[in-house]
């Protein structure tokens, strides 16, 4: 039992509340200062009986909420209230009605936006994307929800730590699938970074861990490096009397980690670990042309690649961030990115959209940025019909890509994300105009539908009132917006050809005697695997399911009965031990029990015993094992965890497993058979294939072997990279593109 100092506790929770009030900027007020006090008690109170993995008071963490909206996200009283009452109507007595009754309409729905959705859910879907759709679909209402959950989000993993490993897996997932993107989206650069390492640091440890600790290393000789990089910089900023701040900004964990799987490169060979920032005190109407003098000033002494310049103040962000990047040539021969922006951008990049509120009298170019995503977020959101998992795979389209600008033939500009194509653009000027289009003339060249823009293309879209949308013209498009303009096309499409299959089963139905019942069609649904009604009616229509040779049945009573078993959907899968596969020496042991299942492995990471690992549950019952760092695990923790249960290997033996290990290095006489000696007579390992390719003295291997675990393939690895002549050794995901 814990001793409790009580009065401790009571002065820790008050002096944690005063710290969120002096963080409050917006809440001046006497009567926002009540409102807060009002909530805090009610929360204190409802909370009152409950504590944290960690055994803190549960009051903590709406107090931690609270000021990660006031203090890093600058929001209103609104938002405060709401944060420290987020969780009281999902864990406590209070309800959605007390809440409307206390304080208002408004702060109902944002609660109501913030609570989980209850309830018992079918095999086939995910409780967790209903729960991201119901906290999105908020969007079309108050935006505050989101960044609430965000700044909810943010406290939970920084409090981590406490939680089981299995917990840890599924909400660093959960994190980096949607929470991370979110922030980036809003603007929220500071927390979409600390979320994305601290998801890192849960999901990767020893990688994390590792590249922290190079950094810290590296912490002496980068500041002396900026500092020498700096001096004659600022010498001329002083001689022509600019105000500003310089800063050294390192990459984040995470950054680095996904460059370093992205380019398959080590730590060392990552060039742009740290960028400087040059912030300028200038008033709004100055800040454009203070900032071109400024970079004229930094390429006065240092050489710029013009192929890196990326001004995002004359156009910005979608997500409001404005600032002048360029990358420029040390005198060390090492290249730096160098960011010049105003105070006011600064401030914008650090807190996204909430900061624009200080600087009401300034360019609304930001805001309109974000209106405008808004609203066709909102579009998406409301036409939606889709499945949940469906719908947010849809809304994440939105959310991490960079974007590109197009030119109408007018003139006009449009945003538009990354690798969009000819029909793209056209759902985005109008979505008639995509639903009719049937080419582009892109710089007046003629161009097909599938044409990806680059950033300045001019667009004109060709249109005919006899086109109508296709089947592969998803294949066409990554915006969200057009994905569900061509879904929902497609859908009417079928559901009026639908309408013509319903009538010819209703039809035979009347000939063979049978009533037109909803069980007779549930019947007709299992016998044939299809999903719904109306893909039953749409596949009699095109002849799919041809109903003049409908056998196999007998009629009772106008009902329809099977002679044969109708096909059983999947089952939900319990937690019963199989019998392990026999001769299997690879031993793993799966679920809370740790019990000896029957599994397979999973193609798409090819995991090997050492590997970090969990189970995964398919809808058909069976148990496939993935690594935790597989390409799809973020998407399976994250939509699925009730699906996921824990795995670890038992034993080594000495089961071999195939992997393929790709290299690459300078070519030299000799180097194939140092490398195949080592494979083969010092390593004892079987190798099953092996290709080398050279081009202009450099050399690209891949070799296919068979290991016993992660420690054996590591000392194959370790023993590979010290050969003269190899650049890098890396172990390949399946399907991985060199």
């Amino acid at each position: 039992m814990l001793n409790i100092d009580q009065e401790a506790e009571k002065k820790e929770i008050l002096r944690r509340y005063r710290g969120l009030l002096r963080s409050a900027v917006r809440s001046k007020s006497t009567q926002d200062k009540r409102r807060i006090r009002k909530a805090f008690d009610i929360a204190l109170e409802a909370h009152k009986e409950m504590r944290r993995k960690s055994g803190e008071p549960y009051i903590y963490h709406p107090i931690a909420v609270a000021r990660i909206c006031a203090e890093e996200i600058g929001l209103d009283t609104t938002s405060i209230v709401c944060a420290l009452l987020h969780d009281t109507v999902e864990d406590t007595y209070i309800t959605l009605e007390d809440i409307e009754t206390l304080f208002g309409s408004k702060e109902r729905m944002i609660i109501d936006g913030l609570t989980k959705i209850s309830g018992v859910f079918d095999q086939t879907s995910s409780m967790q994307a209903e729960n991201f759709r119901k906290m999105l679909l908020t969007l079309s209402d108050d935006i505050r929800v989101i960044l609430i959950k965000i700044a909810d989000r943010l406290h939970n993993m920084r409090t981590l730590g406490h939680m089981a490993r299995e917990k840890q897996l599924k909400i660093a997932s959960e994190t980096l699938f949607m929470y991370a993107p979110l922030a980036h989206r809003l603007g929220l650069y500071n927390i979409k970074t600390e979320l994305e390492d601290l998801s890192l640091k849960y999901k990767e440890p020893e990688q994390y861990e590792e590249i922290s600790s190079k950094l810290e290393k590296t912490k002496a000789v980068r500041t002396r490096f900026i500092n020498k990089f700096t001096l004659p910089i600022r010498n001329a900023l002083d001689e022509a009397g600019i105000e500003y701040e310089i800063k050294g900004r390192t990459k984040s964990i995470f950054s680095i980690w996904n460059k370093m799987q992205k380019k398959r490169v080590r730590f060392e060979d990552i060039y742009d670990v740290f960028a400087i920032r040059i912030i300028l005190e200038t008033e709004i109407e100055g800040e454009k042309a203070l900032a071109w003098k400024v970079y004229s000033m930094v390429t006065d002494f240092y050489q710029p690649n013009p192929d890196r310049l990326r001004d995002w103040i004359s156009i910005p962000k979608g997500n409001g961030y404005e600032s002048l990047h360029t990358t420029v040539m040390s005198p060390t021969g090492k290249w730096v990115e160098v960011q010049i922006r105003s105070r006011r951008m600064d401030d914008v990049a650090e807190k996204g959209f909430a900061a624009h509120w200080k600087y009401k009298g300034g360019t609304e170019n930001a805001e309109n940025n974000l209106d405008r995503w808004l609203s066709q977020i909102r579009e998406v959101l409301e036409s939606a019909q889709d499945d949940a998992l469906t719908f947010i795979d849809d809304f994440k389209l939105n959310l991490f890509s960079e974007e590109i600008y197009i030119f109408t033939p007018n003139g006009d500009l449009k945003t538009l994300p990354k690798g969009s194509t000819a029909l793209d653009f056209a759902f985005n000027i109008h979505s008639q105009i995509g639903s009719q289009c049937i080419g582009a003339k892109v710089n007046h060249r003629l161009v097909p539908l599938s044409h990806e823009l680059r950033s300045g293309d001019q667009v004109e879209i060709i249109t005919s009132k006899k086109q109508t949308p296709k089947e592969d013209w998803l294949n066409y498009v990554v915006t969200a917006r057009a994905r569900q303009k061509i879904k929902h096309a497609l859908k009417e499409e079928k559901r009026k050809v639908a309408g013509e299959g319903k009538d010819m089963l209703r039809r035979k139905f009347k000939n063979l005697g049978v009533g037109f019942l909803s069980i007779n069609i549930t019947a007709l649904e299992k016998h044939y695997n299809v999903d719904s009604a109306t893909e039953l009616y749409y596949q009699i229509a095109k002849g799919k399911i041809d109903i003049k040779k409908l056998k196999g049945f007998e009629v009772d009573g106008g009902r329809i009965i099977f002679k044969k078993a109708p096909i059983i959907p999947p089952k939900q899968a319990d937690n019963k031990v199989i019998a392990p596969i026999p001769g299997k020496k690879d031993i793993l042991l799966i679920g809370d029990e740790q019990q000896r299942m029957d599994y397979t492995l999973a193609r798409c990471c090819n995991p090997i015993p050492g590997d970090d690992v969990f189970g995964f549950v398919t809808v058909n019952g069976e148990i496939k094992v993935h690594r935790v760092n597989c390409p799809n695990a973020t998407q399976l923790l994250s939509n699925y965890a009730y699906r996921v249960i824990k795995a670890r290997w038992a034993s080594k033996e000495l089961n071999q497993f195939e992997v393929t290990v790709q290299f690459s290095g300078i070519d030299d006489v000799g180097l194939v058979q140092r490398i195949t000696n080592i494979i083969s007579s010092d390593m004892h390992v079987n190798m099953k294939a092996i290709s080398f390719e050279s081009n202009d003295g450099i050399f690209d291997g891949l070799v296919r072997v068979q290991v016993h675990d992660t420690e054996h393939l590591n000392t194959l690895i370790d023993k590979l990279r010290n050969v003269n002549g190899v650049l890098t050794v890396d172990r390949m995901d399946p399907g991985q593109a060199i």
